[in-house]
């Protein structure tokens, strides 16, 4: 049955480091912390409250906004970086993170910047967990396609704006502090990027159960029931003619995409560290075909055809990461540019992206698919290794974007040099 939200607990107050090198560190504790028991959460499947409050007590809610009091300061390859090695250890907490920190540019992108220091402030200070995807790799600033009617509605009522309608999202409908949503005004038509607060008793949500993978996100659907969005609430405005939008201003589906290849990155890199542990440790329960040769005989997971196996699976995860650091370096560029950024550098960073995205996708479901065979035969200590969840986060989050429109977009643009579509779509 839908349920009202429930009442969040009080964020803390962040004490944030200073410094960009302290960001590994405390991510690296972090993310160490939360391998320790990330089976048995992954198992219970329960509304991941525990594991937002071990985000806020390492301040990386707040680390992409400006430098100041109580505020990270730290910049897109950094928060890439902390997006990746939390996705290693727990891949719905690295999602949460992703999307947190693309829409914590949702002001920058298309309000002012003086929207974009209100939301940064109250992020960064009160330590909020942005939510507001919509069950795919898009930016809720995301138009819906020609002719087609919106699921969210925002009607002027002399006060501000009341939200209507329901929208499914992919991450934190249980755990948000707050909502970034798109929604059309019923007057102009324009796309209106609304802060909304889902403990508002108009707001009902309806989380997602027994999902496939990535089970520790906040998955499900809300629905809004004349929610007032005063003026100081809508974040920025987009014209429902594509034509007007900026190039800066369509980087933001660009950012969620980006981030959430960091995330299949660390799932990858996550079962191959996992999978290594096991199989230097656990006896090898069959016999090889062939007579083993030195000098692999004597060693752990000494098996020649092991070795190949992950010596093939490294290397696609090298080939991965090798794709996806220019992606991150092209876009914290573009990002930096800001409303100067112009098509034809747009067109690379799309290009970059979607390549990474691509390459990434494939490697990691390979990976994952491939760790299942070469831990089946492991004994592990204390029962169920676990590694099921891997390839089930993998083929989850893959899902929510097919590779083929990556591919074709990077094809017509060596091809024929076409750019792909300046749109907010992806």
């Amino acid at each position: 049955m839908p349920k009202r939200s429930a009442t969040r607990p009080a964020a803390p107050q962040a004490i944030a480091p200073a410094e960009d090198e302290i960001w590994p560190r405390v991510t690296r504790e972090l993310a160490d912390d939360l391998a320790v028991d990330a089976l048995v959460r992954d198992r219970a499947g329960k509304p991941p409250f525990d594991e937002l409050s071990r985000l806020r007590e390492a301040g990386l809610p707040a680390l992409l906004t400006p430098p100041g009091p109580l505020r990270g300061g730290s910049d897109w390859r950094t928060a890439c970086g902390v997006v990746r090695e939390i996705a290693a250890a727990d891949s719905s907490i690295g999602e949460l993170l992703a999307r947190h920190y693309a829409l914590s540019w949702s002001a920058r992108f298309f309000g002012t910047p003086d929207q974009a220091d209100a939301l940064e402030r109250r992020v960064a200070q009160e330590q909020w967990l942005l939510a507001g995807d919509a069950g795919n790799p898009a930016s809720d600033a995301e138009p819906p396609a020609p002719g087609t009617a919106p699921d969210l509605t925002l009607t002027p009522d002399g006060r501000g704006h009341l939200l209507h309608g329901r929208r499914s999202f992919a991450a934190g409908v249980t755990v948000a502090d707050r909502l970034v949503v798109g929604a059309a005004c019923a007057e102009t038509g324009d796309w209106l990027i609304a802060l909304v607060d889902p403990a508002h008793p108009g707001v009902t949500t309806d989380p997602a159960h027994d999902r496939l993978g990535q089970r520790l996100t906040g998955a499900g659907s809300v629905a809004f029931d004349a929610v007032p969005v005063p003026p100081e609430q809508i974040l920025g405005t987009v014209s429902h003619d594509e034509q007007h939008v900026t190039p800066y201003a369509t980087l933001a589906p660009l950012t969620l995409r980006l981030a959430l290849v960091h995330v299949a990155l660390g799932i990858a890199e996550g079962a191959l560290a996992e999978a290594r542990d096991l199989n230097r440790a656990a006896p090898r329960t069959w016999q090889a075909e062939d007579a083993v040769p030195a000098p692999y005989a004597e060693r752990p997971g000494g098996d020649p055809y092991l070795l190949l196996a992950y010596g093939e699976l490294v290397a696609a995860a090298h080939t991965a990461a090798a794709v996806v650091e220019p992606a991150t370096e092209a876009l914290a560029r573009g990002l930096l540019m800001g409303q100067e950024l112009g098509v034809n550098e747009r067109a690379d960073i799309a290009v970059l992206v979607a390549a990474a995205e691509a390459v990434t996708g494939q490697s990691a479901l390979q990976i994952t698919t491939r760790i299942l065979e070469l831990t089946a035969t492991a004994d592990a200590a204390g029962g169920d290794p676990g590694f099921d969840r891997f390839w089930r986060n993998a083929r989850v989050l893959t899902a929510q974007r097919s590779s083929a429109h990556s591919l074709r977009a990077i094809g017509d643009h060596y091809l024929n040099g076409a750019h792909p579509p300046l749109t907010l779509r992806i």
